[in-house]
């Protein structure tokens, strides 16, 4: 998110989180920003901080100040790291997996062991996220069933009210991540979009219960 009025229409559809980019890219924000974008959003929606590579004395400076739950951590993610954010600061982390395939390698299974949950998301050069590029959801299947456990599985990459379905009937994620998939332009939420996108995935969710 990055106006006020995108993040309080995301949390009167029903979202569960609402976040914030401190990674760079066209979504980047200040952190004095992130915390009038998340203002008014009430209590039971969870705020989240996606970063890169700041150091956890950085990362939770701005959980503090932004008034964060969670903290999304792309760049170079190892085990070591999320334990240093949790010495420094109380806040549940995310570690993300890029996958330019439906493989994982083996030393990305002690990081995700590590996190509170894992976000997978497509792969892209030079980019760490928002792209509008989907993962492969049916051959993920299998990889995905890997990491369940006491672990949340957030998916991202791609994600549309035109196929937000199909990844769920796919991987059974416990979390579905969009951005892209409903924007006018980067940064700018469509709010019908973002209608559409609450009411596949309600559907979606319904239909596996």
């Amino acid at each position: 998110m990055t106006r006020a009025e995108d993040a309080r229409r995301a949390a009167e559809l029903g979202a569960s989180y609402v976040g914030v980019i401190f990674a760079g890219g066209p979504r980047n924000l200040s952190v004095a920003r992130a915390r009038e974008v998340l203002a008014d959003i009430p209590p039971n929606v969870r705020r989240v901080g996606v970063f890169a590579d700041q150091s956890a004395k950085e990362i939770c400076a701005a959980v503090m100040e932004a008034g964060l739950d969670v903290v999304q951590l792309h760049g170079a993610s190892a085990a070591g790291r999320i334990a240093d954010i949790r010495g420094v600061c109380s806040v549940e982390v995310w570690t993300v997996l890029r996958l330019a395939s439906a493989t994982i390698a083996p030393q990305a299974i002690d990081v995700v062991a590590a996190a509170d949950a894992v976000l997978l998301d497509a792969f892209v050069p030079g980019k760490l996220g928002g792209t509008g590029v989907a993962l492969p959801w049916t051959e993920l299947a299998e990889t995905v069933g890997q990491l369940r456990g006491a672990r949340k599985i957030v998916l991202a990459g791609g994600l549309r009210p035109d196929n937000v379905a199909q990844a769920i009937a796919a991987l059974h994620p416990d979390i579905v991540d969009v951005s892209s998939g409903v924007e006018q332009s980067p940064g700018i939420k469509d709010h019908e979009r973002m209608r559409a996108f609450r009411d596949a995935v309600a559907e979606a969710a319904q239909i596996l219960t």
